[in-house]
């Protein structure tokens, strides 16, 4: 696919029905990826839906979905913006019909059960069904008993029996064949009755059959049940945007309409505990709106005129009216909630292990029942005993299990995080970042609120301070760099009219140059005066007392002699100091990285408790992602953390990219994980929730091989040749059920997390 421009490749995502188990999402898998034009495959069976990246030109969608059908399973129309709805409408259903046809089983499976099993027991069952002297309607009862139980459970056939002469048996085919059997057996013994062989009422197991498909139905649901809670992050997101909003027309008029119909441009009216229902700019009115859905802090936040409004949020105080600038998956609610879907349909590396494993594990599964019940017979047991071990073996075997273990712990976690407002994009990027050891963070921005402050200006030869700070403003005027605008804003605060600068250029890394009434005027560090072959001796004392009082100081030439500096000083985030206090602590390294010269780094350093060793000054926009490389060359997982456009290099450079939400939308889309409260202490959440999620589905991994290691030798009657017990199938059918149901129970308990320091 490398030879495909990358406008050509498309994503998609086709939900899918009929999966039951790891075997089927690995067979999906495997039908869809031997396709020519798919470059990328992933089929999650927690979320039951595919992602296909895929060439247009080499293959239609069409195609995709025809091979999903031939390999057993339905592919659905795929995902549209109100798919979400859709799809949980479609859940719901087949939760309803998953129960109604458990309690069916359930009716018929319990009389089935008294009337095979009670006479062992003692209890009384009627006499026209006796064993002893009535064989045969004994067995025809437990017969007629067990039709409805199989009509409840055909899908086992259906599915099982489809997929098996595919050539890629599931957990269906286990369930299908065992089950089987036991009725095959028990109609061959119900003949030998009609023959007058009335001692084959003791050899009947239709109850195995009908019990076994009960208690499979039973854990089906409660796993479908615990697999609907694990996407209740997404639920709670879907639910904040209001169905409706109110517009003011052209005429002035309040105009009740559904928020699908708002257009880019519209005004809209929000009073207090409303809220917002798109993404807007205020225009009139001030109020503090609680943003904790988007940021996990519950502090409202204040607005007034030209502040942005998010959908979602709620207006707390006052009335506002605003101009609003996205819609529908525009809105940032929209792409938080596709971010959180995608990240849990994907999948994690260690998923990996498992996908491989339940390719082989059914087959291998079928043989050891085979295996087992055939030297059983060898050895001369009774063909019930046989039977017995044949069927345990098929039934207690349990792909389901490791089929879940990592994707249902991945959509908790990723939805916990959206939760603390942390938005991790993939699955790998939450198994990554919890093997950090080292995370680099960009100064201004991050570790700065990145809104620096004017602090002093001091003016050399015969020009004024004043004068000075008037043509600085000039030049910085047609800047977009923080420390510039913070310049021009002290001027136009003490009224300075500006000169009117001409041929502006900005030197990447360097500073600025303006021609201001025919003198050439340069702004910026010692590079910039190396550049132009400037002495900056006699302003080298004021720069590294400025430095060293953690301000950012500044050139300043005039015709190609020093003229004066001047020094900007940016304001650290309340949390910065305590973040890094908590990574420390955790025996995480930190490194600042900046553009700022050596002392003014230190001096932020000092205030922040990073040492010296761990400061990268003067650092420019284009090496920054080299400093990650080489950080990483010396064997350190480097977590980047950064905010702005020159950041974005390095995040992606990085193990794992954190994004600050209040920067930009490349430094966004570049990182792997979005920290969308804008505070430092979030670094610590998501590396302290990666490593709560990754040690949560290596419980579930182990428990789930731990389960099939033991419980297989067990079913093929290993206990047994040490005089222990024979597993009764239904036994067998029971743990079965429970461990997928256990599963998904230990991924929920992810949904109880806190950070260790709240």
């Amino acid at each position: 696919m490398s030879e495909n421009n990358n406008k050509q490749i498309r994503d998609i995502i086709i939900p899918i029905e009929g999966m039951t188990c790891a075997a089927c999402s690995r067979a999906v898998e495997k039908a869809i990826e031997k396709l020519d034009g798919v470059s990328e495959v992933s089929v999650n069976l927690a979320t039951n839906k595919a992602k296909v990246q895929y060439d247009p030109d080499r293959i239609r969608l069409s195609q995709i979905k025809e091979s999903i059908d031939k390999a057993g399973y339905k592919a659905l129309d795929i995902e549209s913006e109100k798919q979400g709805d859709t799809d949980r409408e479609r859940r719901d259903r087949e939760l309803k019909t998953m129960w109604t046809k458990f309690i069916v089983s359930l009716i018929f499976a319990v009389p089935l059960f008294y009337i095979s099993m009670g006479h062992m027991i003692g209890l009384p069952i009627p006499a026209i069904i006796d064993p002893e002297h009535h064989p045969m309607s004994f067995a025809l009862v437990q017969f007629l008993l067990t039709l409805p139980i199989i009509a409840a459970g055909n899908r086992f056939y259906t599915v099982g029996f489809s997929t098996l002469f595919r050539g890629s048996p599931n957990m269906d085919s286990l369930v299908a064949i065992g089950t089987s059997s036991a009725l095959i057996y028990s109609i061959y013994a119900m003949f030998m009755i009609g023959e007058g062989h009335s001692e084959y009422a003791m050899q009947l197991y239709f109850e195995s059959a009908g019990i076994i498909i009960t208690l499979v139905m039973l854990g089906k649901t409660l796993e479908e049940v615990a697999k609907g809670k694990t996407s209740e992050a997404i639920k709670k997101l879907m639910g904040l945007t209001p169905k409706e909003a109110t517009v003011i027309d052209e005429e002035g008029r309040e105009v009740i309409i559904p928020v699908t119909d708002v257009e880019v441009g519209d005004v809209i009216l929000v009073r207090p505990g409303e809220r917002i229902p798109v993404d807007g700019k205020v225009i009139d009115g001030y109020t503090t709106i609680d943003e904790s859905m988007l940021t996990g802090e519950s502090i409202p936040v204040d607005k007034g005129i030209g502040d942005i409004v998010v959908g979602g949020s709620i207006n707390k105080t006052g009335t506002i009216k605003f101009k609003t600038t996205q819609v529908g998956s525009d809105t940032v609610l929209a792409q938080i909630i596709q971010m959180v879907e995608d990240a849990q349909g994907s999948k994690a590396p260690i998923a990996r292990m498992a996908d491989v494993i339940s390719g082989y594990f059914v087959p291998a599964v079928v043989i050891v029942a085979i295996v087992a019940a055939v030297l059983w017979a060898i050895s001369g047991k009774p063909i019930g005993f046989v039977l017995k071990v044949f069927i345990s073996v098929l039934v207690i075997a349990c792909p389901c299990a490791l089929g879940l273990a990592t994707p249902t712990a991945i959509m908790v976690g990723t939805g916990r995080g959206a939760e603390h407002g942390i938005l991790i994009k993939s699955g790998t990027a939450l198994e990554t970042a919890h093997v950090i050891d080292t995370v680099v963070l960009d100064k201004t921005g991050t570790i700065t609120k990145g809104e620096p402050e004017f602090k002093e200006i001091v003016a050399y030869d015969e020009i004024d301070e004043d004068e000075l700070l008037k043509i600085v403003a000039s030049a910085e005027y047609s800047s977009e760099h923080p420390l510039g605008q913070a310049i021009v804003k002290e001027a136009q605060d003490r009224g300075y009219d500006l000169y009117n600068a001409q041929g502006f250029e900005a030197i990447p890394g360097h500073g600025i140059k303006v021609i201001i009434d025919d003198r050439e005027v340069l702004v910026g560090n010692a590079k910039l005066m190396d550049m132009y072959n400037i002495s900056v001796d006699k302003g080298q004392g004021d720069i590294e007392r400025l430095a060293n009082k953690g301000e950012t100081p500044m050139y300043i030439a005039i015709d190609s002699s020093l003229a004066g500096v001047i020094s900007v000083a940016d304001v650290l985030k309340p949390n910065s100091k305590r973040a890094i206090d908590v990574l420390h602590r955790s025996g995480i390294r930190v490194i600042m990285i900046t553009g700022d010269n050596e002392a003014t780094a230190r001096a932020i350093g000092d205030q922040v408790g990073i040492p010296k060793e761990d400061i990268l000054a003067e650092v420019l926009p284009p090496d920054k992602a080299e400093n990650i490389k080489m950080l990483q060359d010396k064997g350190l997982k480097v977590a980047m953390v950064g905010d702005g456009i020159n950041d974005a290099p390095a995040l992606v450079q990085a193990n794992v990219g954190m994004a600050i939400a209040s920067g930009t939308d490349i430094a966004m889309e570049s990182a792997d994980i979005v920290l969308m409260g804008n505070d430092l202490m979030d670094v610590y959440t998501a590396i302290e929730l990666s490593d709560k999620t990754i040690v949560n589905i290596k419980q579930n991994l182990f428990w789930a091989f731990a389960y099939n290691t033991i419980g297989i030798p067990i079913a093929a009657g290993v206990l047994y040749i040490f005089g222990g017990p024979l597993l009764n199938p239904m036994i067998a059918a029971a743990a079965m059920a429970l461990s997928s149901v256990s599963v998904v129970t230990n991924a929920l308990r992810l949904r109880s997390f806190k950070p260790s320091y709240k």
